[in-house]
C-alpha cells in the first residue's frame, strides 16, 4: 500500500451515501479520499484539499455536476483538475454534455469497481505526464534566462525570436504542437554562452580571430549542457543549440553542415535570430531598418539561409512585425 503522504488525492462528490460507500470501498486502498454530498460543498473543499482528480455525480439537488464542472473549469486555480462524471445518466446526449463542460471521462452507474480503478489510474497517469512536461519546460525556460546574463542580448530578444520561430514553423506546415515545441526550445539556442569567458562575451569591441574561435565553441557547449535526455523538448533544444550557426552553403559552424543536412529547427531559429538581432539596437550598433534587413536576408538566400524559409518569412512579414511591435524593449 502507498504511504499516506504520497497518495494521490481524490474528491468524491455524490448526494447518495450508498454511492459514496461503494466508491470508498473501491478506492480507499489506493488513494486519499475526501467526500462531498453536494456541489456547493465540493467547491468549498476543492481549494482546501487540492485534489488530483474529482469523481463527480451529475444529478444532485441544488447544483448539478455539470454546473460544478463549469465552475471549476472557469477558475484558473482549478481548471487543470481532471473531472470524471459518475452518473446513472447513460444517453449519448448526456455524455456529450459532460465532455462539453470539461470532463475527461464518463462512468455509468451502477459502477464496476475494476473499471473505476482503471479509469482513475489512467487519468492520474496523464496528470503525472503533464506535470513532468511542465517541470521540464520550466527548467528549459530558466536555463534560457540564465544565458541572457552572459550576453549583450536582452530578454525581449529571446521572446521575439521564439515567436518568430513559431510563426515560421507554422508557415512551413508544422502542426500547432510542433510549432509550440520550437517556440519553447528556441530560447535555449545560446545556452552554451554560459561557458564562454566574460572577457569575450562582454567585450564592447570587435573580437579578435582567436576570441571568435573561442566564441564559436558555444553551440557545442550548449549541446553538452543539455546532454542526453528522454525528453523530446530537451532533445529539440539541444538540436537548436548545436545547429543554429550552421549555414545553408556549408560555411557555418560547428560542423559545417550544408542544405538539408541542417535540421529544419536549426534553420528556422537561425533566421529568426538574425532578423531580430539586425532589427534591434545594441550597445555596439544601431537597429537596421526593416527594408535593409529584408534586403540582406534576400541576399543571403542559398548562402546563410534556407531559400524557402526566407521566402516564407517575407510572405509573413506583417505578422512578424506585429510580434516585433508587441514585444518591444522595456
Amino acid at each position: 500500500m502507498i504511504a499516506a503522504d504520497s497518495q494521490k488525492k481524490l474528491l468524491v462528490v455524490d448526494d447518495e451515501p450508498t454511492n459514496l460507500r461503494v466508491l470508498n470501498q473501491t478506492l480507499r486502498e489506493y488513494y486519499s479520499l475526501t467526500f462531498a454530498k453536494s456541489g456547493a460543498e465540493a467547491l468549498e473543499l476543492v481549494n482546501k484539499v487540492k485534489p488530483d482528480l474529482i469523481l463527480l455525480d451529475v444529478m444532485m439537488p441544488g447544483m448539478t455536476g455539470y454546473e460544478v464542472c463549469q465552475t471549476l473549469k472557469s477558475n484558473s486555480a482549478t481548471r487543470h483538475i481532471p473531472v470524471i462524471f459518475v452518473t446513472a445518466l447513460g444517453d449519448a446526449i448526456d455524455e456529450a454534455k459532460g465532455f462539453e463542460v470539461g470532463a475527461v471521462d464518463y462512468i455509468s452507474k451502477p459502477i464496476t469497481p475494476v473499471v473505476v480503478k482503471a479509469r482513475v489510474a489512467t487519468h492520474l497517469s496523464l496528470v503525472n505526464a503533464e506535470e513532468l512536461r511542465r517541470t521540464r519546460l520550466q527548467v528549459i525556460q530558466r536555463l534560457g534566462r540564465a544565458s541572457e546574463y552572459k550576453d549583450n542580448e536582452t530578454g525581449m530578444h529571446v521572446v521575439r525570436m521564439s515567436h518568430y520561430s513559431r510563426l515560421l514553423a507554422l508557415a512551413c506546415g508544422f502542426s500547432e504542437n510542433a510549432a509550440d515545441d520550437i517556440f519553447n526550445a528556441a530560447p535555449m539556442h545560446d545556452i552554451g554562452k554560459i561557458g564562454i569567458p566574460d572577457n569575450i562575451m562582454l567585450k564592447p569591441a570587435r573580437l579578435t580571430e582567436e576570441e571568435f574561435e573561442e566564441m564559436k565553441k558555444h553551440p557545442q557547449i550548449g549541446a553538452e549542457i543539455l546532454g542526453e535526455s528522454d525528453s523530446d523538448l530537451i532533445e529539440l533544444a539541444k538540436v537548436v543549440s548545436l545547429t543554429h550557426h550552421e549555414k545553408w552553403d556549408g560555411s557555418g559552424y560547428p560542423k559545417g553542415l550544408a542544405g538539408e543536412e541542417i535540421p529544419i529547427h536549426g534553420r528556422i531559429v537561425a533566421l529568426a535570430d538574425v532578423f531580430d538581432a539586425l532589427t534591434s539596437k545594441r550597445p555596439y550598433k544601431e537597429a537596421w531598418s526593416i527594408d535593409k534587413t529584408m534586403e540582406y536576408l534576400q541576399q543571403q538566400k542559398g548562402k546563410h539561409f534556407d531559400p524557402q524559409l526566407v521566402d516564407l518569412f517575407q510572405q509573413n512579414l506583417d505578422k512578424m512585425l506585429e510580434i516585433k511591435e508587441r514585444w518591444q524593449e522595456d
